[in-house]
């Protein structure tokens, strides 16, 4: 699945879960008629690079993958719990970017 052109409203601090697992959730918010605000996570190696590359205010496309699992509690309740998973998140295309320096010709280098 994927989202395109939404900014990053919030970026929460690396939690680590076991030596080997380790994540970070962030908040994003779309630019349609009705905007929607949705958290997602990315782990490991694509944390430390979400939290190395991002920004809040940036907009971003973001590839994820949409994970469920069920808990039954000790009452015998089941739960059902969503995670959306990134797993690639990159500028959006729609992003000007900054202009490159010019030569004497008046072309980029």
């Amino acid at each position: 699945m994927e989202l395109k052109n939404v900014e990053i409203l919030s970026i929460g601090e690396m939690k680590e879960i076991t030596p080997t697992y380790k994540n970070v959730n962030f908040v994003v918010k779309t630019s349609e008629q009705y905007p929607q605000t949705i958290e997602f996570q990315t782990s490991n190696d694509k944390a430390d690079n979400f939290l190395k590359f991002n920004k809040v205010g940036q907009l971003v496309d973001i590839s994820f993958n949409l994970r469920g699992r069920q808990w039954t509690n000790p009452q015998g309740e089941v739960k059902t719990f969503n995670t959306l998973d990134a797993w690639k998140i990159f500028k959006a295309d729609g992003q000007q970017p900054e202009p490159l320096p010019e030569t004497e010709t008046g072309l980029p280098f």
